[in-house]
This record gives C-alpha cells, structure tokens and sequence, in this order.
C-alpha cells in the first residue's frame, strides 16, 4: 500500500521520498503525449470508416483535453524531487490518471461493436501497447499504472464477452494482472532506488557540513600529496597554517616546505625524518608529532594521514589531517619541567634525583663500578629564614644552588631535596678520594659569606654521603643511608662530613627505641628533678636552685639530657614534659625559705606554644609560689625561630612578676641586640668565659669586665656559669658577679638534699644564737 501510495508509513519522510518518486513526471510530460498522440491515430485509422465521424471527434476532443490538464499537472511536478509532496497533490495526480483511462475505456466499449473481430483485437493492442508503456517507463507512478490497466482492461474484458469472444476476454485479464502487478513491483524497485539515493545524499551533505567545519576551525586542516611527495589541493587552512598562498605551495614538496631553511643545508630535525620515511614507505600514520620551521620559529605539528590509490589500485598519494599543537607542547613542556625541576633554584628536584640515582645504581651494575649520593644541608639556615624572612632565604638558596653547580663535574647531578637539603648523584666514583673531597669543596663552597639584600649572611653545610652499591643495592636504600650519615654530621655540630656506617643503623635505631620510650615516660613517672644551687658571691648563701631534669628509663637506664632533650624538642614532647617540670620545680620551692627562687629551662617549642603563658600562671597558682621566686632560663636561640612571639610571651611573665634569665650569653650571634629588645633579670656567664678569665686570657677578660658593667647599667644581675675551682671563684668575685653557680658550691642534687641545705643552716643559726 505504501508503495502504492494509498497510505504512508509511521517512520520515515514519505513526503520528501514522494517528491522523489514523482519528480520524474515532469521529465516524461512530452513522451507520454507523444503516445497518447500515435495511439489515438491508430483508432482513427481503425475505426474511421465505421464510426460516425462526429463520436470520433468528440472522443479526440475529450482525450485531448484530460491528457493537456494533466500534462499541466505534471509540470507544476518539476521542483518535486527538492520538496516534499503532499496528499492532496497526489490524490490529484490520481484523479488526472483516472479521466485518461475513463477516456482510453471509451473506444472499446463504445467503438468496438461497429467493428469486426480483428478491428477489436487491434484496439486491444493499442490499449495494451500504452499500458505496458506505462508499467515500464512510469515506474514512478504505480497508482497511475494500475487505475489505467484496471479500467481499460475491464472495459477490454467487458467488449469481448459482450461479443462472445471468451479467450480474448481470458487473454485479456490474465494481461490486466500481470501489467499491474509488474507496476507495483517496478515501482518498489524504483522507491528503494530512490530511498537509498536519498540517503547517500543526506550522508554526502552531512560530510560535506563537517569537512567544511573542520576546515573552518582554527587549528586544524587538511592536506594532500601526490605520489611523489608534492603537495596537491591546498586547503584554505593548511595555506594559513604555512603563512603562504595556495598558489605557491602547490607543487611544492611537503618536507621542503616544513622543514623551512634545514632543506638547504639536509640536516632535519628527527620528526621529518620520520615523516619522510613513513611517506616513503605508503603507510598510514597517526598523531604523529612534527616540527615545522615558518619564518624562522618552530612550530609543532600533529600529522595523520591514509595512503590513496585509484581505481586501477594504483598509488597516488597521501591525503590526511594536521593540527598545530605548540601551544599544547610548550604546556606540556612547562608541566615536565615543573614536575623535574625546582622552580626556585632551576636545579634537578627530587623526582629527578631519584631518577638519576637510579640511572647511576643501573650503571655501576652494568659496569661493575661504584656510584655515590651525597645528601646537604645547610647549617643556621633556619635562623635567616625566620629572622630576615623568606624572601631573603629563597635568594639566599638560589645562591647556593649556583655555587653547587660551580663545583660538580661532569657525570654528576646536583639538585634540591627541598627546603634547604641539596643533593649531588655521582654516576661513577672511579677514585674513592673524589667524595671527599667533593664534600670538602661543597663545605668549604657554601660556608663562605653571601650579602643578601645589604645583609652578611653566615651559612655552613653538612654533608652525609653513600656509596652504592656499597652501602646500598637500591635507590631507597642508599637515600636512607646517606640521611643517616647527614643526621649523624649535623649531631656532631654540623659543618663535616660524614660517610655512612652499618653502625649508623644501630644509632637510628636506638634513637627509635628512645624515642618510643621517651613517649611513655611521664605516664610511667621515669621522671625526676634535682636542684643545683646558685649562691651570692658574697655571702656564698644560697640564693636559687636551677631545677634540672633527669630520666631514668625502664629500658635505657639513666639517660643522659644531652640525648634526650634534643629528642624532646625534635618530637615537641618537650611542651608536655615542660609543664611537667614547672609544676613540679614550684611545688618543690615551696618547701624552701621564702627568700630563695626556683630556676627553670625553656626551650623554644615550649615559648611557641600559644598557651605556655597560661600553663606557667597554671603552676604557680597550683603551688601558691609567688611569681617573683620563679625565673624562667632562656637561651639566645628561641629568638631564632619567631623573635616576636617568644618576646611578647616572655614580656607577660615579666608583667606577672616573674623573672627572665639569659643563659649562656655571649655564645650566641646577635647577644646584645636581645639585651635592647628585653630587659632580663638575670645574665648567666657563659662557663667558656669563667674558665678562659680565671687563665688570664685578655678576650675573656674584657667579655667577662663588660658584661658585667652592660648588666649594672641595666639594672640586671648576673650569674657566673660552670666555677669549679677557688681561683675561678676569685677571678669572678674581683670582676663584679653577683652570682655564682658550679660545682665549688656544688653539684645537682635531689630535692631532699637540697632542704637539707636550709636545714643545716638553721640549726647553725640557732646555735649561733
């Protein structure tokens, strides 16, 4: 039915696919005239003696007029194959169908009695003579076909049974069927043509849409070359692409034309070789990446393309797409380098390190040979970071980073860690005595002065260094190690070198246990206190204790604070162990006379805390000791860290009543720019000076005699550290301290002991009296 066109599919474009099918009736208007034309001449001639001549006429009249009306019709068909056909444009073109055949059915039903047999079997032949014309050459209108046959041979089959000639009547139906069944079939044939030809067209259109998209967009293009490499067709883009004309790259070859001013002299960059040998050898490519030189700058290219041949199989050439893809390149680049390199300094980073590391660890297995990994850091870095800020440490560390490039060869890396560790990878250590004095040079090197930003800056470096495979069979392993030997250089005051050792490990480890240890201590009580006294070096009366801290370990022992506070304050369990020794030190100095102080070591982390205020006014108020006996002792280096805030946190114990000593004064660096900024209670001599002025060394001397003056100008007292002997007691008296602390008067003791002191010394007065 739908081919018919009694009704029309749900899917689909019927009325565009319609347009199709009838868009050829216009096309075949003449010749289906000029039929109609030789046909009638045929009846005339037939018929013309036999049949009054006025029926002929009129029935020429009549044929005439439906055949001109329809071929008017017909022709308003033209545009149809560009639009869609509608319904009622289709039931015309039927109705027109219908008045022809009525007109054809006229003459055998209306003729043929006046003629004999042989006149009526003529007419039938031209009867069946138009409506195999129409079957075959109007394929496109099979309603059209099958009314035309239907009525004709039914007006055929009707005349001969009237006559009584029952074969002919047979013949007659048996021709009718097969006509309008051959119809239907042509035109299914012809409506698929056309369905498909109208497919192909819809796919043509819409990769003509996107080549013309693709072409219009601005990074891409197409090119084309023949089969000796030249360049045919030029595209609009690809033209653009190259900076030139269409015209002028025409002919041209595609290699001659990238590879810009290198085509004269043949040396190409690597991707055009590449490309030149993919061309040479006709196979498809993809994505592959060239550099293209214009007018003097590289650009990079993404090229992909398909070898075309003919229909004869012949090759012809190239033809595929580009796109230019430097800016993604360059990004790319820069992501590359910034994951490689540090972007501070411009020297390799870790990730590179490693990598050479192993590249050096892969080398010295080939060849059976030694590498090596130097780790450093820089000493008293910390200090300019935090006193001059980081805008200063980073131009210092770009100084450094050019002098360690300054001092490497050949076959070694240098690179950044982070922070302020660098790191040297040496590839092949032919002579053991290079890392030595590689790390000689790079101590030497770094610890001279550098003037940042109008300010002298005094650096060092330690170095910790490995040898693989030695010291390690992979590149983990000889990184731990040479940390190992760093750590091991910077405890030992840093400034040296050191090279890894297996007993390296055991201290790790031990400080690993100790650690653990040092975590549980206060929960398991491990802690004690013992009190050394300070004396006035007049009288020699005990005038304050400074409260020591001591660990005795389940698993280590007594250990010693020289190993254990560092470990504290690298672990900041020195803030919880800190209070702890507060609240203790003043409960303790209760059980003392009133006139006597307690004496107390902060550290840095604990003067950082924010609430170390309120744990020292927390101790105090705990005890009920009066803020004037406790003094805290501080060092030179808590200002090293965050000068601000340790100043602002000591100025409110100050504020409160308490004391503030300066310890080991004179060993520090800026010793007298903390005397402007603060005013202590207490400055402690330094036990270097004591010794060195009891010696009669002149430095000693005169550091000793003007500390001592500085101090009585500001209202301060201070207190000689370390005196052990009578004639360092008479040194010290003669040069004005007021205070005096050693082992003459004696050594830390228990808190027993020390009360014990005031008890000794009120039986004495009680004698006395």
């Amino acid at each position: 039915m739908a081919v018919i066109g009694l009704r029309d599919p749900v899917e689909g474009d019927w009325g565009r696919l319609r347009g199709l099918q009838y868009s050829s009736l216009a096309r075949l208007t003449f010749a289906r005239l000029m039929a109609h034309a030789v046909a009638a001449l045929l009846v005339l001639q037939t018929f013309g003696g036999r049949v009054h001549p006025a029926l002929l006429v009129g029935w020429m009249a009549l044929l005439v007029s439906v055949l001109i009306s329809g071929a008017r019709f017909d022709r308003s068909l033209v545009d149809a194959d560009r639009r869609r056909v509608s319904r009622q444009e289709m039931h015309r073109q039927t109705i027109s169908s219908l008045f022809v055949a009525l007109a054809w059915a006229l003459p055998m039903l209306v003729f043929g009695p006046f003629g004999d047999a042989a006149g009526r079997m003529t007419l039938w032949t031209v009867l069946a003579m138009l409506m195999t014309g129409m079957a075959v050459t109007f394929a496109a209108m099979p309603m059209a076909t099958v009314l035309f046959s239907g009525v004709v041979g039914v007006s055929a089959v009707a005349a001969f049974l009237f006559e009584g000639e029952y074969t002919a009547a047979a013949v007659s139906t048996v021709f009718v069927v097969i006509v309008s069944v051959g119809a239907v079939e042509v035109a299914r044939t012809f409506l698929g043509a056309r369905v498909a030809e109208a497919g192909m067209a819809e796919k043509s259109e819409v990769v003509s849409l996107l080549l013309r998209e693709f072409e219009e967009r601005d990074a891409d293009w197409l090119w084309q070359v023949d089969a000796n490499r030249r360049i045919r067709s030029v595209s609009p883009r690809f033209a653009f692409a190259l900076g030139a004309d269409p015209e002028d790259l025409e002919g041209k070859p595609l290699i001659q034309v990238i590879a810009g001013p290198a085509w004269e002299d043949g040396h190409f960059h690597s991707s055009l070789h590449d490309l030149a040998e993919r061309l040479k050898r006709r196979e498809s490519f993809s994505n592959l990446l060239v550099r293209a030189t214009l007018h003097g700058s590289h650009r990079w290219w993404e090229l992909s393309a398909s070898p075309k041949v003919d229909d004869n199989g012949t090759f012809v050439g190239f033809r595929g797409v580009g796109s230019d893809v430097t800016e993604q390149r360059e990004s790319a680049e820069k992501i590359a380098y910034l994951a490689r390199y540090d972007t501070l300094t411009g020297l390799p980073n870790r990730l590179m390190l490693t990598e050479a590391l192993g590249d050096a660890m892969g080398y010295s297995e080939k060849w059976r040979s030694n590498c090596a990994f130097l780790m450093i850091d820089l000493d008293r870095f910390k200090a300019v970071n935090d006193t001059l800020g980081h805008l200063v440490g980073d131009q210092l560390l770009a100084m450094v980073s050019d002098r360690m490039t300054r001092i490497i060869k050949d076959g070694e890396v240098c690179g950044r860690l982070g922070g302020d560790e660098f790191a040297v990878v040496v590839r092949d250590v032919a002579d053991s005595q290079r890392i030595a004095e590689l790390a000689d040079a790079i101590i030497a090197t770094l610890s001279q002065p550098y003037e940042v930003d109008h300010h002298m800056l005094y650096v060092g470096a330690s170095v910790g260094s490995a040898i693989g495979p030695r010291d390690g069979a992979t590149v983990e392993t000889l990184l731990r190690n040479a940390d190992l030997a760093l750590y091991r250089a910077k405890d030992e005051g840093g400034g040296s070198h050191c090279t890894y050792e297996p007993a390296l490990h055991a201290h790790a480890e031990e400080r690993r246990k100790l650690e653990f240890s040092l975590r549980h201590a206060l929960e398991r009580s491990e802690f004690g206190l013992v009190f050394q006294p300070v004396v006035d070096a007049t009288s020699e009366a005990v005038v304050s204790f400074e409260a020591l801290l001591r660990w005795n370990s389940e698993e280590h022992g007594s250990v010693s604070p020289a190993k254990f506070i560092p470990l504290a304050e690298d672990t900041r369990l020195i803030v919880p162990i800190g209070e702890w020794v507060l609240r203790m030190a003043c409960q303790e100095a209760m059980n003392w006379p009133p006139h006597v102080k307690i004496a107390v070591n902060v550290s840095g982390e604990q003067l950082l805390d924010p609430y170390f205020a309120e744990t020292v006014v927390g101790a105090l108020a705990a005890s009920g000791l009066p803020p004037h006996r406790l003094e805290i002792e501080v060092t030179e280096s808590i200002f090293v860290r965050d000068a601000t805030v340790a100043q602002m946190t000591l100025e409110n114990l100050m504020g409160i009543g308490c004391g503030v000593a300066l310890d080991d004064f004179g060993t520090g660096y800026s010793s007298l720019g903390y005397l402007r900024k603060m005013r202590f209670s207490t400055i402690k001599v330094d036990r270097s000076f004591v010794q060195g002025a009891a010696k009669d060394n002149p430095e000693s001397l005169a550091i000793v005699r003007a500390v001592v003056a500085m101090a009585d100008s500001l209202d301060m007292s201070t207190t000689a550290e370390g005196v052990e002997t009578e004639a360092e007691l008479d040194t010290i008296r003669r040069l004005g301290c007021k205070k005096i602390q050693g082992y003459y008067f004696g050594r830390p003791m228990s808190a027993a002991d020390a009360r014990g002191l005031f008890s000794q010394t009120r039986i004495l007065e009680r004698k006395a009296g």
